[in-house]
């Protein structure tokens, strides 16, 4: 019997080694700022509709549809074939799904209450496994790509047993101290 599947709404990347998927609603901006982190050096697997699976050991897998294999679409651009522009490093046929990034417009971003010095990181099932999702204000001043690279790295070094707020406030905490 074959592994269930399902299909999520955004554009599917590998960042920093890092299988992403770049969530939000219609019009936000995905497709471009995809575009925008493939002329980075990133790998493009899915434009719009990448479909998931669940392996055998309890991490999700995800790939392109093979009508959609290559090719992004960009408002304003249109239909764009990414290995004919960029070279065929810049797609990937899969990767491990790893975190769910959702752009939200800025004026509808609420930080966490309870500390502003935080992320948004959460955590979303998909096929009955836990993954880390975060959301990120989309702001028009803001570089983007350089906040998606950002968020990656800092979920990467998180990932590996790294918090810099709580390391910020050990800093803070001990020069308080030493003051006293």
């Amino acid at each position: 019997m074959p592994a269930p599947t399902k299909i999520l709404h955004g554009v599917f990347i590998e960042i920093f080694d890092t299988g992403v998927l770049l969530e939000g609603s219609n019009g936000i901006g995905k497709s471009a700022l995809a575009l925008d982190l493939v002329s980075r050096g990133h790998k493009l697997i899915a434009d719009d509709a990448p479909e998931f699976r669940c392996c055998a050991t309890a991490t999700i897998n995800g790939n392109c549809p093979a009508p959609l294999q290559d090719f992004i679409e960009v408002f304003g651009l249109g239909m764009l074939n990414i290995p004919a522009m960029f070279g065929t490093d810049a797609v990937k046929k899969s990767c491990q799904l790893q975190l769910l990034l959702t752009l939200i417009p800025a004026t509808q971003f609420k930080p966490a209450e309870d500390n502003h010095l935080k992320s948004s990181l959460q955590r979303r099932t998909v096929l009955d496994v836990v993954i880390p999702a975060i959301e990120l204000p989309v702001m028009p001043e803001q570089n983007m790509a350089v906040m998606v690279e950002s968020t990656v790295r800092n979920h990467v070094l998180r990932s590996a047993g790294y918090n810099a707020t709580e390391e910020f406030v050990r800093k803070q905490y001990s020069f308080l101290e030493r003051k006293k």
